[in-house]
């Protein structure tokens, strides 16, 4: 008991890089899933093979694999340790967050497009009559609609991406998961640590869950 105490701090401390890195991925990764479900819903056969493999491989691999390949694999392309690329590519916040980013998108995009794609076709077949543009039926018509849509779908995807930051501390950074993993490393008493670390989890998770289920009732299709 005295260690969970002792640890509570620490482990709280460390929780606000865990949120920092599911805010910023989802952040990120809700534009990049938007642009590639867009593209999987287009009449391009290129863009679409291109989204969709691009899909099929962050969704067929994972995360911690993605997380290795970035990290560490990019690091051995001498021409991307040349450019400025390497600026952002040797740090491990930057390579966590863009493999957090790169697959969270491709499971929003897979989100995103199934929910373009339930849109009833006589809503925007009466919305063009109406005078409406291509850029204007998205953006008032076809994204509130998917959005509300998807809605429980991409709550999941939010608690998946909260838990997957858990592997940010396999390249060194010292995220609520990391922490624990220290404090282990030092007392060898890893019950009581990942029982505190898993309670702050938990409340994570709860208030997401909590959230999502507000937005469902409120903008819920029944009302």
């Amino acid at each position: 008991m005295d260690l969970m105490i002792e640890s509570f701090p620490k482990l709280l401390k460390a929780t606000m890089l865990t949120i920092e890195l599911t805010l910023l991925s989802l952040f990120f990764g809700i534009f990049v899933g938007a642009f590639f479900a867009l593209l999987r819903t287009g009449k391009n056969k290129l863009f679409y093979y291109f989204a969709y493999y691009y899909s099929y491989i962050f969704r067929g691999t994972p995360l911690l694999v993605q997380i290795f390949i970035i990290y560490f694999g990019l690091g051995q392309v001498e021409w991307i340790r040349e450019s400025f690329l390497w600026i952002f590519l040797k740090e491990p916040y930057s390579c966590a967050i863009l493999a957090f980013t790169l697959n969270t998108g491709a499971y929003t995009s897979e989100i995103f497009r199934s929910a373009f794609e339930t849109i009833n076709k006589g809503v925007l077949e009466a919305a063009s009559s109406m005078g409406l543009n291509k850029i204007s039926i998205f953006f008032k018509i076809k994204l509130p609609i998917a959005i509300k849509q998807s809605l429980p779908a991409y709550g999941n995807e939010m608690i998946l991406m909260l838990k997957g930051t858990s592997l940010a501390s396999t390249v060194t950074l010292l995220d609520l998961t990391g922490v624990a993993k220290h404090i282990i490393s030092t007392t060898f008493r890893p019950i009581e640590v990942f029982i505190v670390a898993g309670s702050i989890y938990l409340l994570m998770t709860f208030i997401i869950h909590t959230f999502i289920k507000f937005l469902e009732k409120k903008y819920s299709f029944n009302n």
